[in-house]
């Protein structure tokens, strides 16, 4: 039997898996009512900030009861209304919206495919039945990637269909002719499959299921404001450098909203680039350690 066929009978039986449990189901409900709601707030949000400058301060004093807005709020309004104004700005955004959590939910998914292996007592029939347990590995990466694409696919379907009718109806076309908007698209896959490996390599690092699915959540959704803390408190007490306010990205969450946005996410944000590197880097050394971790587990 040749690899690539064992490696498909590997893939088939992972989904086979995944088929006959509850899982499939319950990470595709949470898909479509993640999407959903991401995408009502990022609808929300375009509608105010793609209204000319001063018909959003107006709306924001009307929220301060009418009362003067301070100079200095004001310089600040106009800095982030500069920064997401633009109708490329906002469909990436909209395009984009299930990422927030769906990026967390691949990388859920991820760490299911591996601990439930401990959680069920398999893996001793797993290994013995495929003793090559790079191979197995191998096969749960790419169910996990191929899960990551169908989540993606998924909400992208809702998002892109949704957003483009939104913003006809506002009147600044669809922008799915724009490069920067499209790029975004594409890298929200690339997003979903990076964490989806992340998500292997970290159920690998931790066996149990309950103990590396919270830890995953609590460092995903505390990751992005925890690091702007940490870092805007080491620039203004330790070294006043920009560098030190850039470096937030090498956090995984920063770093996945920096790769898909064509605009700056906050005033030192670093080029597209710079994220999407960080991102593979870490989805290659999650896949390597995982695949060690295993390889030397025991598992009887």
């Amino acid at each position: 039997m040749s690899r690539t066929t064992l490696m498909l009978r590997l893939v088939r039986a992972e989904f086979y898996k995944l088929r006959t449990t509850s899982t499939w189901w319950i990470f595709t409900l949470a898909t479509l009512v993640s999407t959903t709601v991401m995408l009502i707030v990022d609808c929300v949000n375009a509608n105010s900030l793609l209204k000319p400058f001063d018909q959003y301060v107006a709306l924001e004093a009307h929220g301060h009861g009418g009362r003067p807005i301070p100079a200095e709020f004001l310089a600040h309004m106009r800095s982030e209304w500069e920064l997401g104004h633009s109708a490329v700005t906002q469909a990436t955004t909209i395009y984009t919206a299930g990422q927030l959590i769906g990026v967390l939910l691949a990388c859920l998914l991820g760490i299911v495919l591996i601990t439930s292996e401990f959680h069920q007592q398999t893996a001793t029939t797993t290994f013995l039945l495929t003793p090559h347990r790079d191979r197995v590995v191998a096969g749960k990466l790419g169910t996990a990637v191929g899960m990551a694409f169908l989540s993606w696919l998924l909400s992208t379907i809702i998002s892109v269909t949704t957003g483009a009718i939104f913003l006809h109806h506002l009147g600044y076309g669809t922008q799915l002719g724009n490069a920067g908007v499209l790029r975004a698209i594409a890298l929200n896959l690339a997003a979903y499959a990076i964490w989806a490996v992340f998500g292997i390599g970290f159920g690998a690092l931790i066996r149990s299921q309950l103990g590396a699915t919270v830890s995953a959540t609590v460092l995903y959704l505390i990751g992005a404001t925890a690091a702007a803390s940490v870092f805007e408190l080491i620039y203004t007490y330790l070294i006043p450098k920009s560098w030190i306010l850039a470096a937030q990205v090498v956090v995984p969450a920063v770093a996945s909203t920096v790769m898909i946005s064509p605009t700056k996410t906050f005033d030192q944000s670093p080029p597209q680039w710079v994220g999407a590197a960080i991102l593979i880097g870490y989805g290659i050394l999650a896949g390597v350690i995982g695949t060690q971790i295993l390889r030397r587990r025991d598992i009887a």
